[in-house]
C-alpha cells in the first residue's frame, strides 16, 4: 500500500445502486460488468480521454457495509454529451491509499484485495474509491488492477 495524491477527474458510464448485505453486491456488480461488456458501453462513451476502465464506488450511505453506487466507465475530457442510460461521476481529488490486486480476476483476485482493505486500519473518507483496469488488466487470468481508496489523511 502506498499513498497517492489524485487530481479530480470525470468518469462516464453505467451504474447500479447496491449493498454488501446478503451477497447483493456480488450479484449486482457481476450483472453490471456483464452489461458493460455485452452492450459495448466502453465504445459508446463520448469524449473519452483514454481506454482504461474505471469502477467507481461512490455515494456511500455510511461505510462499505451500507448502500453505495458503482459506476463502470471511462475517464472523459467533457461531460457535455452523456448518452441516455449513462451517468457521470467525479473522482474527488485528494489523498488515496493505493493497493494492487494481482492474479486471476475471474477467480476473485480483486475481491480478495477488497477483503484486505476492509480488514485494514485505513482511515477512509468514503467519497470516491475506484479500481483501474488498464493495460495490465487485459489478461483477466493474470491481471494487475490498482484499487485506490479515498482517505482522511
Amino acid at each position: 500500500m502506498q499513498t497517492r495524491v489524485i487530481a479530480s477527474f470525470e468518469v462516464v458510464g453505467i451504474s447500479v445502486r447496491t449493498e454488501k448485505k446478503d451477497g447483493q453486491a456480488i450479484r449486482d456488480i457481476g450483472a453490471l460488468w456483464n452489461r458493460f461488456m455485452t452492450e459495448s458501453v466502453q465504445q459508446n462513451i463520448p469524449n473519452k480521454s483514454e481506454e482504461t476502465i474505471y469502477a467507481v464506488y461512490t455515494n456511500y450511505e455510511g461505510d462499505y457495509t451500507q448502500p453505495y453506487d458503482l459506476v463502470l466507465g471511462c475517464k472523459v475530457e467533457s461531460t457535455d454529451a452523456i448518452p441516455e442510460g449513462m451517468t457521470s461521476v467525479t473522482i474527488q481529488g485528494g489523498n488515496y491509499h493505493s493497493y494492487t490486486s494481482r492474479g486471476n480476476i475471474l477467480a476473485g483476485s480483486v475481491a480478495n484485495t477488497w477483503k484486505q482493505i476492509w480488514d485494514s486500519e485505513t482511515n477512509r473518507s468514503y467519497t470516491t474509491d475506484f479500481e483501474v483496469y488498464g493495460e495490465k488488466a487485459r489478461d483477466p487470468q493474470n491481471a494487475e488492477v490498482d484499487i485506490l481508496i479515498s482517505t482522511k489523511d
